[in-house]
């Protein structure tokens, strides 16, 4: 199908070309830059038209606020996704249409972070508390299974971009397999895997926080093939998921974008109307242990529960879900908190 061409708009050509000329376009005239931009997406007819309201909506909100595409931070777009009188649902379709801009505006020339993504991973933002809310989910059974299938597929890849994506299959497996979250994963070091690798000793500053976590057996198998590719590349220092061959520690978007990138790869967000973020995957993973009657209380023992009622919420919400799911209604899930 053909992409709609905006009204007032060139043909398409004239307006990749407008797209492509510099990041300023965005500044002067982001009117005329998203309708350039859709052109050359393909997007029904009725879909660019909503896209458009939703676009010129956001805009109407920062020159109220004196603000532009440029000042805009991860604070201006959470006040005004959170001002929206709509359902989480779709507050979450304008989040994922800004992501989505600010990503092509600031890989032309503004910045590398774009502020919106923090917003759609933040599992308790603001923004959420919305009529109606749809609680965080969980992987259906068979997108896991896809997921796990695409970590063991070939890599078609080589040089630095081979080894980043074993780390970044392993850092899947430390969410969906061991149930870390995504501060505890960029400090993870080689001494928190025990001996007989099948768990993972998850430091905290204070000594009585410190637990064990149990690592899947997918999990497992991802780490090994992964620590002997760390090893083959000499990377110095002890970081499991360092962010260069230097050793630095992984930057908290650098992560949340690998996951992301596998997600897509995997084909599972087609099925989904919300992100598989590192909660969701977190989530799967104590879905998984409940379903083969691990006991509410050990599981929130390796999710690193603080209070008993957090793990037994999220156990009812987790069958809650499984209940969705065996009525055929999409598998959502309580906020486990």
């Amino acid at each position: 199908m053909s992409p709609p061409t905006p009204p007032n708009a060139s043909p398409t050509s004239d307006a990749k070309d407008l797209f492509d000329r510099s990041a300023s376009d965005w500044l002067t005239a982001p009117e005329a830059a998203f309708d350039a931009w859709l052109a050359t997406q393909d997007f029904r007819r009725s879909s660019a038209d909503v896209y458009r309201a939703q676009w010129g909506a956001f805009l109407t909100w920062l020159r109220a606020h004196q603000k532009n595409l440029v000042t805009v931070d991860t604070a201006s777009i959470a006040h005004f996704v959170g001002e929206l009188p709509i359902r989480k649902t779709q507050r979450m379709r304008y989040l994922r249409l800004i992501e989505r801009v600010l990503d092509h505006i600031r890989r032309i020339e503004f910045a590398s972070t774009n502020p919106a993504r923090f917003i759609a991973q933040d599992g308790e933002a603001t923004w959420r508390k919305a009529r109606d809310n749809e609680p965080t989910g969980f992987l259906s059974p068979s997108e896991r299974a896809k997921l796990i299938a695409h970590l063991f597929s070939p890599i078609a890849v080589s040089g630095a971009a081979h080894w980043r994506e074993r780390r970044d299959r392993a850092l899947v497996a430390a969410f969906l397999g061991a149930g870390v979250k995504t501060g505890e994963a960029r400090a993870l070091t080689i001494s928190c895997i025990t001996s007989s690798g099948t768990s993972l000793i998850i430091p905290s500053t204070h000594p009585d926080f410190t637990r064990e976590t149990h690592l899947a057996s997918f999990a497992i198998a991802l780490f090994d093939a992964w620590l002997m590719e760390r090893r083959h590349q000499e990377i110095p220092g002890d970081l499991v998921f360092p962010a260069s061959p230097a050793g630095r520690p992984m930057h908290k978007a650098t992560m949340l974008r690998a996951v992301d990138a596998i997600i897509e790869a995997a084909d599972i967000t087609a099925s989904r109307a919300a992100r598989a973020s590192p909660q969701t995957l977190r989530n799967t993973y104590a879905a998984e242990l409940f379903e083969n009657d691990v006991p509410v209380e050990r599981v929130g023992k390796w999710l690193g529960f603080m209070q008993p009622i957090s793990s037994h919420r999220l156990h009812r919400a987790w069958k809650n879900w499984r209940d969705d799911l065996t009525d055929g209604e999409p598998g959502i899930a309580a906020d486990a908190h």
